[in-house]
């Protein structure tokens, strides 16, 4: 018989050893941890250290992203409330975007509206858009993440420093809306705003940005 053979055989007999328990004492095992022969009870127990082992690092991990979460979480309520507080409609794109500088320690957050109520159109956040960056705008289904490849909406970060890198969020009112606007973070940082970064909060804040502003859109 081959170590084939015999494999296939002590599976097809789950109980061979119990019939011949007097065999496991004798079988030697090389240790990878302590490098030398040991018993199959010695070795069973360094697999059960090893599992234990592997899950306390991975619960460990678990614990590090549902604190990372909780503050997030805590700061987002944070900056919702600071929306909910203003008194003027005019002042939100301000307290909207200092908000999220302030409160999570972001670089640069700007934004630009279309489309406004004839009562904003005097306001720096309605300032100009081309054509080109609302089509851009128009065409995202979820925010954009990555480098600055001299977007335009780059420029409308007053920054002493290039911005290297940039998460562009379209502000819409459901997925079948119009787009209005656009939400700009950006960072000198070149590796803060990823293209393979998770943009699941980012969503959460285009979908509070959006029914926060629709109020200066000229319905």
């Amino acid at each position: 018989m081959n170590s084939t053979d015999i494999a296939t055989y002590l599976i097809q007999h789950p109980h061979f050893f119990e019939e011949h328990a007097e065999l496991l004492s004798s079988i030697k095992l090389t240790s990878p941890v302590m490098g030398r022969a040991i018993s199959l009870q010695e070795r069973q127990m360094e697999v059960v250290r090893e599992k234990y082992r592997a899950l306390e690092l991975k619960l460990a991990d678990l614990m590090r992203h549902a604190d990372e979460n909780l503050d997030i979480t805590k700061k987002f309520q944070v900056w919702t409330r600071t929306l909910l507080l203003a008194r003027n409609d005019v002042d939100l794109p301000f307290i909207l975007t200092q908000g999220l500088q302030d409160i999570f320690a972001l670089p640069h957050a700007t934004l630009r509206l279309w489309g406004v109520a004839p009562e904003f159109t005097h306001t720096w956040f309605s300032e100009p858009a081309s054509e080109d960056s609302m089509l851009f705008a128009k065409g995202l289904k979820t925010p954009f993440c990555g480098a600055n490849q001299d977007f335009e909406a780059a420029s409308w970060i007053d920054a002493s420093e290039p911005v290297r890198s940039l998460a562009m969020l379209p502000l819409r009112l459901s997925a079948t809306s119009p787009t209005f606007g656009l939400l700009v973070l950006g960072s000198p940082d070149p590796t803060r705003y990823t293209k393979d970064m998770g943009t699941d909060f980012l969503i959460k804040i285009a979908d509070t940005t959006s029914a926060a502003l629709a109020c200066l859109i000229d319905q």
